[in-house]
Formats: structure tokens, C-alpha cells, sequence
């Protein structure tokens, strides 16, 4: 193992967080504060960027020169990592020779490296009165120096130095003269690997303590679910194979300056009061101090603490929360007192309660409060599991109502409960200010962990500077330094990173991409949408040719794949649309044609669970397959199309039970809202024009969740989605029903509510009886079609004949009335050959040919003519008869 520094005492961080009962975010008071960072917000253009964003930064005039030669001026025994990260940085830069000396070599550029006093030459003041880690980087005055409060403190400072230097082959650079003086928004900054689901790689975890060190992130907390060592067989000694990996882990962390924490899980089995399981906790723990971890934890989470696990417990504490929070508290004070007390350097132990997801008084935070040594950290997720929002009240309230200092396990970016997601967004929703009130922030990520390091980035930047973070910005630099500088990697990475942005974090989804589509629909621009879904098409081949982080494209597989065939199938609809309004009708509907294949790949792959489940992934959902659709529409509305109906609604979708299962036809399908109705949530279907109609029935809730219906609401009508007419009112009933009165007409028919509630909403079928034109003749439909599909306002669907038409066989399509007939056309698919004279009925009943049928796009001119009917009248003996839709437009 390499030796090491402790990173803080224990008793001085206890110290430090129970005074007042927080941390500081800034120089302790009465000390000098820094200097002000009046250029940090706006540095100079040639300021090179530097992550996480520091507190100052200031432009200096005078410059140093890197010469062939470098000394590192350091003491008598300087920090090998620190030694490390500057001899590599300074290489990179175009040194020949970096050597070690404990005085400055004349004629050369000497890097100072821990010694605050050499900052005197640059009129800069030390670190002394910054927060742990905190550090001071000056450039000028012929040299360079790397002042930290303590040892991480000048590590860091040599991370900056990395970011600052330039990148050439050879020595002679003239660098700009700096000063950087920074320090940490909050003592502990890292990542929790505490998802469920596939578990990262060993490699993987080395790469990830590697992503820590380089944005200043100082724990990681390995508490894989898939480790049963951590879990079932908690009381077991690891296998030697295990536990070189373990030792591995912490090794790479303590060169990092990383705390590698082990969290030790028991609660499935633990007896809480046995002092045999006391001991094995203590020998597990001693067993991991030996191979040099100095912090541990004790995740309590995801258990019953209802029931026992042993008779004793219950003897000894009965039973309900405050039973639990007690005996929790034992064991823990005991493996605090026993163990962590007992071995200098420890740092505090950790524990995860049984309760983490919100700050509401209960028996079983008092106890903890109470009873649970006032050193440990107490982890929390937020309110609630995936908190959307977390602010400065809350994490008071939690440090109030559990009585102990408070670390975050953030859940966030992980994915382990949307594994067909990517969460590619930043770190938003968490108040300026909340970093100063934690004991720290631990981010759960996702079970990609190279793809993780998108959003880990933001937590980084966040933990450190959250008076400077800003979501969008802080993003957009992460992806600009994933993709290595090069602008043509960092577009295509933006374009993907953008399509999988939306979390419970981050609501919008896709962003950017739906910024363009809705400014298409505005504008009518379609060759800026193009060039963007170009882009979009084009960036997984530019990833998988240019991503250095090759863990990145293995992670991203399917989604790059779906990206790829989703931006060909928006492209496919774009030209489709403009196809159609430059009245290309038959090039338009070649292209519609082409369109569900090219839906059906985009929707084809997936990713592989640990169980083995083929699991769909999405990519910019709502908004590439909302373009589709939309643009199907599009078409379909320029051609006259009525189309089926359509369903919208303004409340979220739980997974894939998205808002169209309510009209399929199918009672067994769903959609089901993410979150709880308020009043005026509402589900809404589109008739596709004003139309006439008849009964409504709305069957909500479902097997398993039979509250999940509005329980109390309106059904209206509107024929502009402006002025609306009530139905009925209901209240209390999952299965609504309302008839109209004959001759009623409407475009709109929604169910809205009226009150807020608790319970989400389900809604198996809403279905919006019709009058339109009935479809009669022959020949009969093969088994699966129906003669209806010819003209049911859905070009999607077909009517297949079974057979051959006979001489004199025919399809009637009635209008519903006489009306002015302008055109008809008469979509088939591509190779259709049967053929056919189209007719109008006129008033006299008799039937007049107007055109025949001619290729899959046949559109004929009836000018000034009236009907109330259109009817095919086949020729005989050709191919069977292949409709997709008869289209009647005035």
C-alpha cells in the first residue's frame, strides 16, 4: 500500500461539522478571507478553462517561459501523486527533463511545489487561512508555485496546473502569468456505486477513481449491490482474488487522494443485539483497515426494520420504528467505539438509515437522533428516493430531525430504476448554498460508468463552486472536455448528450433538438432542422470514430444505435412533409410508406439486463417519435386525411405506458402518469377535425393499482380546444360514461381534473364513439384486415383483399351526406396492381367514373362536383385488391 496522510481526523471533522452543527463552505471566521474573484466570473479570453470552476481566478501581466529543463523545487518528502500529476503536465508541455531538487536551479523554470513562502515573489498570499483542501496556483515571476493548505490541497493544485498548461512537443512555451486560489464548497465530494443492476467492471472502477482525482472529487463509496460480501455473506472473510481487488481499489484511491469507503451492509440478517455480530462488523472492518481503508460505512437501507431478525431483539427493544432506530443505534455506537475510535486515522463512520428519503419527525429518527453517537454521518437522499429539487430548508430539516451531521447520497444520475434510459443531463434542482450545510454530496450514477462521467462532471463542479455553477454551462464544458477539444467530437457528443438529457432532474427532454422542431412548426425552415437531425444521424459514427474514452461507446451501444435510426426516421418525415406541402403527393406518401419500417428499427434495440431481459431503450422519447408523429399528421391534414384519433396529455408517462394505450383498442394496455393529477391535470383525445360523436367511456385504474383513477373530474367537448362544453361531471368511479345528443360535433374530448390527489392516474381506454361514412363491397378481407381499414381516416392501415374482385365487384366508401367532392385520392401500397374505376354517387343515385386507379398514388380532380359516395369499381381478374386509404377532400 502506498503510505498516505490522514485526509482529516476524525475528531477534527466531527469537530468542524457539529460546530453550529455544519461546515463551513468558506475560510474559518476571523481568519483572512481570500482574496475577492472579481475576474472568476469573467476571465480574460486567453484564460484557459479549469475544472471544477475555481473560487478566483486572475490574469497576471508577466509570463514564464517552459524550458528544456524543469526543477521541482520541493521538500524533504513531497507527496509522490502531486510529484506525478506535475511531472506528466509538465511533459505534455514540451519539458525534456524534470528533475527533483530541494532548492531552485538557476537558469531554468523552478516549480515550487508545497511551499507557501515561495509565493512571496509573486505577491500572492498563502493558503493558511483556506478551508481544508484548499489551495493557492501562481504563474509569474519566473517561476510557478503550488501552495495547498494541506497535502490534497497542493494535489489539487497540480490538477489545475494540468488544465493550465498547454499541450506541444517541444520546450519554449511562454505561459501566461496566473493566480488561482481555491478551496471546496463541502468537505466530502464523490460517488456512491450503490445501484441495482449490472455492476461496473473492475477496470471501470479504477477508470472512475482516475475521472475523481482529475475534477477534485475526494470519496467514492463502494457499495456495489452485486457484492454478496457486502450483503448475504456479510460475515464472511473475502476470497484472496476479492480482496486483491478491494486492496487494488483502495491503492488507486489513496494515490488519487481519494477516500475509498467501504460500506458493509448487514441489515438482512444482522441480530442487532448479539455481540457475536458486533464482532464480526469489527473484524470485517479490521480486515479492510488492513489492506488501507480508512473509512467505512454501514448501509442500513432497503430493509424491514418491522420485523427482526432474531428473538433477542425483540426481547430487548419490542417492536415499530423507534424499537429499530434503537437498536440500530447500538450496534453502530459499538462498531463507532470498538473499531473506529479505536484505530487513529478512521475517519467517521458513515451510515445510510432506514428512513433517507425525507425529513418527517418519526420514532425512528428520534431514536437515532438520540441515541446514535453524535460523530457519525448520516446519509440522506433528499424528499425522496430520486429528489427533483433539494434546497438549503431541507437539508436543515434533515440535520434537525436526525441530529447529526448529514452526507447526501444523491440519487442521481443513477438509472437503475429507467434502465432503458441514458441520464446524460446535468446535476440541477440542488439550491446555491446547500454544499456549506452537508457534511458532503455522494452521487449515485448510473450503471454505464463511463457514461456516467457526463453528469458526474456537473456534480463535481457543483459540489465544488456551487455559488458559480450553472447547469447549462457547466454542462456544455463537460462535454468540451469529454470530447478531448475537438469541436467536430464535441458537437456530436452535445447531440446525443442532448437526445438523453430528461431525468426527474431534468423534466425537459431533448432540449436543444425540441427547441428546433418547434421552431420548424413555427417557421417552416426546413433545411436548419435538417442540418440538425444531420447532425444527430451522423454523431455515433463520429463518437465511435473520434471518443477517445472507448468505455463510453460500449456503454452507449444501443442508444447509439437508436439515435442513428430515430434521426434517419425524422429525416424521412421531414422530407415527407415537405414533400407534401410542395404538392409532390406521390413522393410524399413514397416517403410515408417508408416511415414505419424505419420506426420499427428505431424502436428495435435494447440493452441487457443483469437478469438477462431485453429491455427497449429510449432515445429522446417525446420528441423524435413526437416529430414522426407529428409530421404524419402533417401529411396527412395536406391530404385531407381526417386520421384517427390521437391522445395528449400534461401529465408525465410512468416508463413506456405511454398516452396512445389508451386508444388501442386493447383494455389490457395503459397509460399510466409518472406522478399525482391536480387540478386541471387532464387527458385529452383529438378527433383529428370537428366531426360529430357520440357516447364516451372512460375506463381508468387496473389490476394492482385500482385507486389510479381521477377521483373527481369533468368530461367536456371543444371543437377549437379553446371553449369548451361540460359532459358530466364524476367523482369517485374508475369507469365513466356520457352520451350526447344526436348531431353533436367536436374536434376535443377530454377528461380533466378537478381536485388533487395522492394516487396517480391509469387510463385503460378512452374511447370517443364516431359517425363516419360506412365502408361496404367486395372483396371480403383476409383475416387480420378489414374493409373498414380502406377508409378509417389512417393511412397506416390497409385493406388486404382475400381474393381476386370479380367482374363487376366494387368498394363504397359513403360520405355521410352529399358534399362537394374537390378530389379523391387513393393511397395503396407500394405494388398494388389491382385495378379499378373510381365513381361518384350524384343526387340521381347514379354512378359517374371519374378517373382510375394508377400506381400506389392515384389523385383524381372533381371539380364543382357533389356526392355521397365514392366507390372503386374493380376490373376482374387482376391482383388481389390492397387499400390504404381513400381520401374524399373538397
Amino acid at each position: 500500500m502506498t503510505p498516505r496522510p490522514p485526509r482529516l481526523a476524525a475528531t477534527a471533522l466531527a469537530a468542524a461539522l457539529l460546530a453550529g452543527g455544519l461546515l463551513a463552505a468558506g475560510p474559518p471566521a476571523g481568519a483572512a478571507g481570500p482574496a475577492a474573484p472579481a475576474t472568476a466570473a469573467a476571465p480574460a479570453r486567453d484564460t484557459p478553462d479549469i475544472t471544477p470552476t475555481p473560487r478566483s481566478v486572475t490574469n497576471r501581466s508577466d509570463t514564464v517561459t517552459l524550458t528544456p529543463t524543469v526543477t521541482l523545487v520541493t521538500g524533504a518528502s513531497p507527496d509522490g501523486p502531486t510529484l506525478d500529476v506535475v511531472t506528466a503536465a509538465l511533459r505534455a508541455a514540451g519539458a525534456q527533463r524534470v528533475v527533483r531538487a530541494t532548492t531552485p536551479a538557476p537558469g531554468g523554470l523552478n516549480v515550487y511545489i508545497g511551499d507557501p513562502a515561495a509565493l512571496g515573489a509573486l505577491d500572492l498570499e498563502g493558503p493558511g487561512s483556506l478551508p481544508a483542501e484548499g489551495y493557492v496556483l501562481g504563474i509569474g515571476a519566473g517561476r510557478v508555485v503550488l501552495a495547498g493548505k494541506d497535502t490534497t490541497g497542493t494535489y489539487y493544485a497540480a490538477q489545475t496546473l494540468r488544465q493550465v498548461l498547454p499541450h506541444r512537443r517541444t520546450p519554449g512555451a511562454r505561459i501566461a502569468g496566473l493566480a488561482v486560489r481555491d478551496w471546496p464548497g463541502t468537505a466530502l465530494r464523490g460517488v456512491i456505486e450503490g445501484f441495482y443492476g449490472t455492476p461496473w467492471s473492475h477496470e471501470a472502477r479504477l477508470d472512475q477513481l482516475d475521472y475523481y482525482a482529475e475534477h477534485k472529487m475526494n470519496i467514492y463509496v463502494y457499495s456495489p449491490k452485486d457484492d454478496a460480501y457486502l450483503r448475504e455473506k456479510w460475515r464472511d472473510a473475502y476470497p484472496a482474488d476479492a480482496l486483491a481487488r478491494i486492496e487494488d481499489l483502495t491503492d488507486r484511491a489513496t494515490r488519487r487522494h481519494v477516500e475509498f469507503t467501504y460500506a458493509l451492509s448487514p441489515g438482512l440478517s444482522v441480530c442487532y443485539s448479539s455481540d457475536a455480530d458486533a464482532r464480526a462488523l469489527v473484524d470485517k472492518f479490521q480486515s479492510m483497515w488492513d489492506i488501507g481503508v480508512r473509512t467505512f460505512a454501514v448501509p442500513l437501507d432497503d430493509i424491514s426494520y418491522t420485523d427482526w431478525n432474531c428473538e433477542a431483539d425483540r426481547a430487548k427493544w419490542g417492536t415499530g420504528g423507534g424499537a429499530a432506530g434503537a437498536a440500530q443505534a447500538h450496534l453502530l455506537n459499538r462498531v463507532n467505539q470498538e473499531f473506529i475510535a479505536t484505530h487513529p486515522g478512521a475517519e467517521p463512520l458513515q451510515m445510510v438509515p432506514t428512513e433517507y428519503y425525507n425529513v418527517s419527525p418519526s420514532p425512528y429518527k428520534a431514536a437515532l437522533s438520540e441515541q446514535l453517537d453524535p460523530d457519525v454521518l448520516v446519509e440522506w437522499t433528499g424528499v425522496g428516493v430520486v429528489a427533483p429539487t433539494m434546497t438549503v430548508a431541507q437539508a436543515d430539516a434533515a440535520r434537525s430531525v436526525f441530529g447529526h451531521p448529514i452526507l447526501t447520497w444523491d440519487n442521481y444520475p443513477v438509472n437503475d430504476y429507467a434502465t432503458n434510459r441514458l441520464l446524460l443531463g446535468p446535476f440541477n434542482g440542488r439550491e446555491k448554498g446547500l454544499p456549506g450545510r452537508l457534511a458532503g454530496i455522494t452521487a449515485n450514477p448510473m450503471i454505464q460508468p463511463y457514461a456516467s462521467k457526463l453528469s458526474l462532471y456537473t456534480v463535481a463542479d457543483y459540489s465544488w463552486n456551487d455559488a458559480a455553477y450553472d447547469p447549462r454551462t457547466s454542462w456544455g464544458k463537460g462535454l468540451k472536455e469529454y470530447a478531448g477539444g475537438d469541436a467536430r467530437t464535441e458537437k456530436a457528443l452535445r447531440a446525443f448528450a442532448d437526445a438523453n438529457y430528461s431525468s426527474a432532474l431534468n423534466t425537459r427532454k431533448a432540449p436543444e433538438l425540441s427547441a428546433e422542431i418547434a421552431a420548424y412548426w413555427t417557421s417552416g425552415d426546413a433545411g436548419r432542422l435538417s442540418s440538425v437531425l444531420n447532425t444527430l444521424g451522423s454523431a455515433p459514427a463520429v463518437l465511435r470514430a473520434g471518443l477517445a474514452d472507448r468505455g463510453f461507446l460500449t456503454d452507449s451501444g444501443p442508444w447509439l444505435d437508436a439515435t442513428r435510426a430515430w434521426a434517419t426516421a425524422s429525416d424521412t418525415a421531414l422530407r415527407m412533409v415537405e414533400a407534401a406541402r410542395a404538392g409532390q403527393g406521390s413522393r410524399a406518401w413514397q416517403l410515408r410508406q417508408e416511415l414505419p419500417a424505419q420506426v420499427e428499427r428505431a424502436e428495435s434495440f435494447t440493452y441487457t439486463g443483469l437478469d438477462g431481459r431485453a429491455v427497449p431503450v429510449l432515445v429522446g422519447d417525446g420528441q423524435l417519435d413526437g416529430f414522426v408523429t407529428a409530421a404524419l399528421a402533417e401529411h396527412d391534414r395536406i391530404l385531407g386525411v381526417s386520421g384517427r384519433p390521437t391522445a395528449s396529455t400534461n401529465l408525465g408517462t410512468y416508463q413506456t405506458n405511454t398516452v396512445g394505450r389508451m386508444l388501442d383498442g386493447d383494455d389490457s394496455t395503459y397509460f399510466w402518469s409518472d406522478g399525482a393529477p391536480g387540478v386541471g391535470s387532464q387527458v385529452t383525445v383529438d378527433l383529428g377535425r370537428v366531426r360529430e360523436f357520440g357516447g364516451v367511456t372512460l375506463a381508468m385504474g387496473k389490476p394492482g393499482s385500482a385507486e389510479d383513477y381521477l377521483h373527481a373530474g369533468v368530461l367536456e367537448y371543444s371543437a377549437d380546444g379553446r371553449e369548451w362544453t361540460a359532459l358530466t361531471d364524476f367523482s369517485g368511479r374508475p369507469e365513466v360514461t356520457a352520451t350526447v345528443p344526436g348531431g353533436t360535433e367536436a374536434r376535443y374530448v377530454r377528461a380533466r381534473s378537478t381536485a388533487a390527489q395522492d394516487n396517480w392516474l391509469v387510463v385503460r381506454e378512452f374511447r370517443v364513439a364516431t359517425a363516419d361514412g360506412a365502408v361496404t363491397g367486395n372483396p371480403p378481407a383476409t383475416a387480420g384486415s378489414a374493409l373498414k381499414a380502406a377508409a378509417d381516416g389512417d393511412p397506416a392501415t390497409v385493406y388486404t383483399a382475400a381474393r381476386p374482385p370479380e367482374e363487376g365487384e366494387f368498394l363504397d366508401v359513403g360520405l355521410t351526406g352529399a358534399r362537394p367532392v374537390g378530389s379523391v385520392t387513393v393511397l395503396r401500397p407500394a405494388g398494388s396492381g389491382a385495378a379499378a374505376d373510381i365513381q361518384l354517387r350524384g343526387a340521381d343515385g347514379g354512378w359517374t367514373t371519374v378517373g382510375s386507379l394508377g400506381g400506389a398514388y392515384t389523385k383524381v380532380a372533381t371539380p364543382g362536383r357533389s356526392a355521397d359516395a365514392v366507390r372503386l369499381l374493380w376490373h376482374g381478374g387482376s391482383a388481389a385488391p390492397r387499400i390504404s386509404e381513400i381520401v374524399v377532400a373538397a
